[in-house]
């Protein structure tokens, strides 16, 4: 299912909150507070309560909980709230510029450019965050709340740029005014508690409701409205029949699961699939997490993109032992435990841990960790933090810096093998990764240099020399998380052939859901009866997320009696229009409309996708591809031309338009426009057209030198040797062809295309 993620980089990602506010002139209708649910004895449903009986009997919570991150993350613009220098203060940068002033009302005002592109005064109606940083929220027409690419650094008391790389005009995806710094999809449902987005497609309008302004009581615990008649039942009210105490969640189960995923909620980067959350259930019954994807993490699994805690925690040691987030942090406070050290040593130490009931504590050495001896650094000074080697942090937003919460051993081998980071090079960058391994080895002789996952993933991801091989028997393997081995079935899905039956029997029915949804995903390219066969039980799996992907492998099948099909449709439709405002979920319905054969239907959508995000290639590309289908050539290249225009050289759109463009027998055309985009080899699938244009127009071999030049630069590309090996083929060269053949049978021994016993 491809939906648009929640909590990425355009996001904001203080722990904070937001709330939306009427922003007069626009003839809109007003974001606005909810009135808590009245208690009702007699209804079964749960409602949210104003959070001030909760502070009558949980004193001691709420008052650790206010001032936190989460009690002050949005607040209404006021002189006592607002950190940032409005007095006529001014910041030019990545192509903005901003002019922070007072009007004659007290008013905080922005003088910066409007979804126009033309300079006007926004008023400022909530600061948005405390620490590092604060950002202010600004009103557009229609509902809408967007938050402000320049904000300001609370420690270095300076307004800055969230993107200081960036050139960034009135219609860059990364702008203030455009959906990807829009709240009432990217933030409010982390920022709010019982957030309701209420967006109308016909108006392209929200009215987005919440019961309370910040992450309070129920953001965690769920509704409380059972809860307080518990608690009245207990003083001699009237009883009610409910578990733990009335609320849905309970945050202290012994399964660690629980409580992770209540917090992965908002501490993950994940895709919404369902339209209401309900308290309690498993996460990937309305969400679908990120894998461990190029260009958010490192082969290796540590953080690089901004993907938040929940991924990398999952990778780690103490999740797959049973710890969970109150084991380090006090859930309230959302301050750790303890300072320093004096944390990590709490289970880390030469007594012996009294753990808590649930943690397995096999494995656990005991030796003295918080000492010289271990950490080979002078203690109190730089290098003696237990954080510093072993969850080292990366900066977001400029000034966030936030720690890996993978929490791993540094690995300089793994430096010289892959060129993943480590935190001793971290630190002495001027040193070399040989150095920091010697180092390590000097102090730390039993240090194991062995296998690592990242070896796996990195081999996946360029594919090098053995990684179907090695990704297999990684996924087959249970000494791996459960998020790395979805990871390796998701890089397996790029060998043809590789993702075998035998596999397939297996991880269908893993334990694990992440697994077994990216299973279901491996079926992309199996023949509509091969989908039938192994999909359709997946259709009544007991989580969401298998069911739905299922379900859209399965959607050519729609009209045929399959049991589970049509409920488990209605659920993947359902997950794209609960994301309707954003262009990125209509084309996903349309996709699944084609699938179904319901063209016109897909094509009116691609349209609409357009209208809200005219810039995104891919749209574009369905779209064209869907003309074409249609009979309609000319028309497919208008659209792919004027999408190049909008993004010029782009490798795709560069692809598309010369696929278009040989159909319609124009090969001359074709090849002039890609040997523009394969001028330098580096993008191989436009490399290969061009070779393949340049050998069929009578010139073999300045073609293959186009093929050679791409394969230096991606020696594991399965096209480029297959094509290399065809022309070598056909011009009398078996034994260089035989070469080619065998470079592709060491990387996948299983591809379609190798010849019997290759």
């Amino acid at each position: 299912m491809r939906i648009p993620e929640h909590g990425s980089p355009v996001a904001a990602a203080i722990l904070a909150t937001l709330a939306m506010f009427w922003f007069p002139g626009h003839g809109c209708t007003s974001p606005s507070p909810r009135p808590a649910g009245k208690v009702a004895e007699s209804s079964s449903t749960a409602a949210f309560v104003d959070e001030q009986q909760c502070a009558g009997c949980h004193v001691a919570q709420a008052a650790a909980w206010r001032g936190s991150h989460h009690s002050l993350a949005m607040q209404p613009a006021t002189p006592a709230t607002v950190l940032g220098d409005f007095n006529d203060r001014t910041f030019s940068g990545s192509g903005s510029s901003a002019r922070f002033t007072r009007d004659a009302h007290g008013r905080f005002l922005v003088r910066t450019q409007g979804p126009d592109g033309l300079t006007a005064d926004f008023p400022v109606r909530y600061a948005f965050g405390v620490a590092p940083l604060q950002q202010y929220l600004l009103a557009l027409p229609r509902g809408r709340l967007q938050a402000l690419s320049i904000a300001w650094d609370v420690e270095a008391q300076k307004w800055f740029h969230l993107y200081p790389r960036e050139v960034i005009g009135p219609n860059d995806f990364l702008h203030w005014t455009q959906p990807a710094q829009n709240w009432n999809f990217m933030c409010a449902e982390c920022h709010s508690t019982d957030v309701r987005k209420n967006y109308n497609p016909a108006l392209d309008a929200y009215a987005t409701t919440w019961s309370q302004i910040n992450v309070g009581c129920q953001a965690c615990h769920g509704p409380a409205s059972r809860h307080v008649q518990w608690a009245t039942h207990a003083h001699g009210g009237p009883p009610v029949d409910a578990a733990h105490a009335g609320l849905a969640v309970d945050l202290g189960a012994a399964d660690s699961a629980t409580q992770i995923d209540a917090c992965a909620r908002c501490h993950s980067r994940r895709s919404v699939i369902a339209p209401t959350y309900e308290y309690g259930k498993r996460l990937l019954d309305f969400y679908r997490p990120v894998l461990l994807e190029e260009a958010l993490y490192r082969p290796d699994g540590q953080q690089q993109d901004e993907v938040y805690e929940y991924g990398s925690f999952l990778q780690s040691k103490m999740a797959r032992k049973g710890l969970r987030c109150s084991d380090c942090h006090d859930p309230h406070s959302a301050r750790l435990k303890s300072a320093g050290n004096a944390l990590c040593v709490t289970c880390h130490n030469a007594a012996g841990a009294a753990l808590r009931p649930g943690i397995d504590g096999s494995g656990l050495q005991r030796k003295l960790y918080d000492s010289p001896e271990h950490f080979f650094h002078k203690a109190g000074q730089p290098g003696s933090r237990c954080i510093e080697c072993h969850a080292p942090a990366r900066s977001y937003m400029v000034v966030d810096a936030r720690i890996d919460h993978s929490f791993r051993i540094p690995r300089p081998d793994l430096t010289l093998r892959i060129g993943t980071p480590n935190a001793c090079n971290g630190c002495h960058a001027q040193r070399s990764p040989q150095w920091a391994l010697a180092a390590i080895r000097r102090h730390h002789p039993d240090f194991a240099t062995g296998p690592h996952y990242g070896d796996v993933l990195a081999a996946g991801r360029d594919a090098s020399a053995g990684a179907v091989i090695r990704l297999r028997d990684l996924i087959g393997s249970d000494r791996y998380a459960p998020i790395v081995r979805a990871s390796a079935l998701r890089l397996l899905q790029r060998y043809p052939g590789a993702y075998s039956s035998e596999l397939a029997a297996a991880v269908l029915h893993d334990s694990d859901a992440l697994v077994r949804t990216e299973a279901v995903s491996g079926f992309e390219d199996f023949t509509i009866d091969e989908r039938r066969r192994w999909l359709s039980p997946l259709l009544q799996d007991p989580v969401r997320a298998v069911r739905i992907e299922a379900a859209r492998l399965l959607a050519p099948l729609a009209m045929q009696p399959i049991p589970g099909l049509t409920g488990a449709l209605g659920e993947l439709e359902a997950g794209y229009t609960a994301n309707f405002d954003r262009p990125e979920a209509r084309a996903g319905l349309a996709e699944l409309r084609m699938a179904e054969g319901r063209r016109e239907e897909a094509g009116n959508l691609y349209r609409e996708a357009l209208r809200l995000w005219p810039e995104s290639q891919e749209t574009a590309i369905n779209l064209a591809e869907l003309l074409r289908l249609q009979g309609r050539e000319r028309e497919a290249e208008a659209l792919l031309r004027r999408t190049l225009q909008q993004h010029a050289g782009d490798p795709v759109v560069l692809q598309a338009l010369a696929y278009s463009l040989i159909r319609q027998q124009r090969r001359i055309e074709a090849s002039a426009l890609l040997e523009r985009g394969a001028r330098n080899g580096r993008d191989a699938a436009l490399s290969y057209l061009y070779g393949l244009a340049l050998i069929d127009g009578g010139q073999p071999q300045r073609g293959v030198r186009v093929l050679e030049a791409a394969l230096a630069h991606a020696p594991g590309d399965r096209n480029l040797l297959l094509a290399l090996a065809s022309q070598a083929q056909d011009s009398g060269a078996p034994q260089q062809a035989q070469r080619y053949l065998q470079r592709l049978a060491a990387i996948n021994p299983d591809d379609p295309a190798l010849p019997p016993g290759q």
